[in-house]
This record gives C-alpha cells, sequence and structure tokens, in this order.
C-alpha cells in the first residue's frame, strides 16, 4: 500500500497532471506535494483548496443527502455538513471539480479508519488531461493510500 510520496508520484504519471498534493482540510496544510502549484506556492495552494474542501464538507446543502440503502432499514447515521459523513469515517463529499479555461482541479477525498480530513488536489492541463480517467484513478489512488 502506498504512501503520500508514492501516491503523489503516482498521481504525477496520468495525462497532463501538473501538480498533486495531499491536503488536511482542517489545518490548511500539505503533507505532501509534487510538481507545480497554481501560482507557484504549494503551501498557499493547500490553504485556499482547504477552504473550498471545508466549505463543500461543512455544506448540507452540498452532503449526502439521502443514506444509501443497505438492506437492512438501519440508517448509517451522520447529519448533513457533519465531517464524521454517513458511516463515521467518510467525508460527506467523494470528490470537487473546478475547471477554468486551461486546466482542471481535482480534489478527492481519502476516506481513513480515523477522521478523515485529508484530501488530495490533483491540477491537469486541460488541453492534455483526461478528467474522466483522472477521476477514475485518483478514486483507486486514495482507496490505496496509506496515511502514517
Amino acid at each position: 500500500m502506498p504512501g503520500i510520496d508514492e501516491s503523489l508520484l503516482e498521481a504525477m504519471r496520468l495525462p497532463g497532471a501538473r501538480g498533486a498534493s495531499v491536503v488536511d482540510w482542517i489545518s490548511g496544510l500539505a503533507l505532501g506535494a509534487v510538481g507545480d502549484a497554481p501560482g507557484g506556492d504549494a503551501e498557499a495552494t493547500a490553504a485556499e483548496t482547504a477552504e473550498l474542501a471545508r466549505l463543500a464538507t461543512e455544506s448540507g446543502a452540498l452532503a449526502l443527502t439521502a443514506p444509501p440503502d443497505d438492506g437492512t432499514g438501519a440508517s448509517p447515521g451522520g447529519a448533513p455538513g457533519d465531517p464524521d459523513g454517513p458511516s463515521g469515517k467518510e467525508p460527506p463529499v467523494q470528490d470537487l471539480i473546478i475547471t477554468n479555461a486551461d486546466s482542471y482541479h481535482l480534489l478527492r477525498f481519502v476516506t481513513t479508519t480515523f477522521d478523515s480530513t485529508v484530501f488530495v488536489h490533483l491540477w491537469l492541463d486541460r488541453s492534455e488531461g483526461n478528467l474522466a480517467l483522472a477521476r477514475i484513478r485518483l478514486a483507486e489512488l486514495t482507496d490505496r493510500l496509506v496515511l502514517g
């Protein structure tokens, strides 16, 4: 199971990848970064993307609205905007996609066994990147990511 550095290097192998980081959305600190950062400052980018992540996870309008039916009739719990998410460990948002004229920003939240306050930020060149492929690969990458 890959750690932060290995996961970031794997993310950079995606077509069009310009930069990637693992960020704690509570503190706004980058736990790791590789490649370029928008504006040239990885720490400032981490803080700014953490604000977006915090807004999305704490927003009742963007959180999980209907719990999935697992066939037992039991509710998995978790209120909208609850940072512990529906199962107590999952963030209420899976990912955020931001597009602009020349690039894509993909923020994928990492499900962990502890507090799930981490996401991976991938910056893709719009002309060279494949957003659908990046979403799939980033989901696979975050499922295997080992923090610690």
